[in-house]
């Protein structure tokens, strides 16, 4: 059963931060929210735990995960970010964006594609997540907390007549993931929008959350 921390969500509580930060350094697995959806995740330097968010997902070895980081500098350790990339991030970070970058050597092979030796890095704009990446020093690896039900028939964030709440949501997860971060809030389903950097020109491959924003900057 899943260990919940009741975090405030715009002033975590350090000593709340301190824990779940020594849970992840532990190889925990958790469910936590991000500015976008609710996400599974965990720190980017436990591959245990990476192969457990890959078993609650079902994904492939060769499907890249995404990892959270708390700032531009920051990305610039886990890839290869040319002045064309640095300008587009600079104007749409922190925000509902996933850029896809080439990894330097620092991104574990388990999170990249293998192929591309690419991966999804995210600037959160959400006082939970930087408070846990800040206190970690490690990316977090964010994928969304959509799970196929035991019948594998369907994701077990939607329901029939729309999506599951908070609770039922936690519900769901609680046997899967080690530690589960509850802000209060009723969790978001609109993904964010993914943006393609690893050729001249900036590339929108997902219309996500607030996609019309960067796809006017971008032209």
């Amino acid at each position: 059963m899943a260990t919940v921390y009741q975090i405030h969500p715009n002033s975590p509580q350090t000593r709340f931060v301190d824990q779940i930060k020594d849970d992840l350094k532990s190889g925990a697995v958790m469910l936590y929210p991000t500015d976008t959806v609710y996400a599974i995740g965990c720190d980017i330097s436990s591959k245990s735990a990476i192969q457990r968010v890959r078993r609650i997902k079902q994904m492939s070895n060769d499907k890249p995960l995404t990892f959270l980081c708390p700032s531009l500098s920051n990305v610039a350790t886990y890839a290869f970010v040319t002045d064309t990339a640095y300008r587009t991030m600079k104007r749409l970070i922190p925000g509902p964006y996933t850029f896809i970058l080439p990894t330097t050597k620092l991104v574990p092979q388990i999170v990249m594609n293998p192929k591309r030796k690419t991966t999804g890095i995210r600037v959160p704009d959400h006082p939970v997540c930087l408070a846990l990446l800040n206190a970690l020093g490690n990316p977090i690896i964010s994928t969304s907390a959509h799970v196929l039900d035991q019948n594998e028939s369907a994701p077990i964030s939607v329901e029939k007549n729309g999506f599951f709440s908070q609770a039922e949501l936690f519900d769901h997860l609680e046997k899967l993931v080690d530690v589960i971060v509850d802000n209060g809030e009723e969790p978001r389903y609109e993904g964010s929008t993914i943006i393609d950097l690893t050729g001249e020109t900036p590339e929108i491959t997902r219309q996500g959350m607030e996609w019309e924003t960067a796809a006017a900057w971008l032209g």
